[in-house]
């Protein structure tokens, strides 16, 4: 089976559309978490991932909508947040509201969770060098797809894969292209995939929004 994997997409639907045409044929398309947030479309990605994925996991920016003040120490995270909140309808952010921590897909093979697998830890980010850390969670699994670092990054721990297909819509990697991934269960194999996309109608949207300067401008830059 071939899963295409979109996580971290904050809003930014240019990145969104470019990806999804990008694709190459799958049978299933799930998202790691982190719809909205950060950039200016928080509505229209909410019902373009509602009509392409079969399962969503719930980001922390999702989880915050109605709560935009615990992101009141970093402005882009903030201003983000009450952009979402101030778009999106009742059904939208009970939809993100209601989304799970984590889900097994491919038939229970593989893991899928935005930040680590651990609900105590829910939240932190899980880095490429502490990929192998995840091997206490892979007893039962093939491999474990998540998001949250914006970074890239595939590895193999004890034959089991571990991968972060990146981010859609805030990649910061060095790299300002829109990231995801397409994941092949029967090989346990997974292609890491780029795609350009139109930085300057984000980041024009984003000014045109009121949202912080800095938004617009880490777009271009990949981090």
């Amino acid at each position: 089976m071939r899963i295409g994997l979109v996580s971290d997409i904050h809003a930014n639907l240019p990145a969104l559309e470019a990806v999804l045409d990008d694709m190459p044929p799958v049978e299933d398309v799930v998202c790691v978490g982190d719809v909205v947030g950060y950039n200016a479309w928080p509505a229209a990605c909410v019902e373009r991932v509602r009509s392409v994925a079969s399962v969503t996991v719930q980001g922390n920016h999702d989880r915050n909508v109605e709560t935009p003040e615990r992101y009141v120490h970093n402005e882009m995270a903030h201003a983000g947040l009450e952009h979402a909140r101030s778009e999106l309808d009742d059904d939208q952010r009970a939809w993100l509201a209601d989304l799970p921590f984590r889900v097994d897909i491919a038939d229970g093979d593989y893991l899928l969770v935005h930040s680590h697998p651990d609900e105590e830890r829910r939240g932190s980010y899980v880095r490429p060098r502490q990929f192998p850390e995840m091997r206490p969670y892979l007893d039962d699994y093939d491999g474990i797809v998540l998001g949250h670092t914006h970074v890239q990054h595939e590895t193999t721990v004890d034959g089991r894969l571990v991968v972060n297909p990146g981010s859609i819509g805030q990649p910061r990697d060095n790299d300002p292209r829109a990231a995801y991934a397409v994941l092949d269960t029967d090989a346990d194999a997974v292609e890491l995939r780029r795609v350009e996309y139109p930085v300057e109608r984000a980041q024009a949207f984003a000014e045109r929004v009121g949202l912080p300067e800095r938004t617009a401008e880490r777009l271009a830059e990949g981090r």
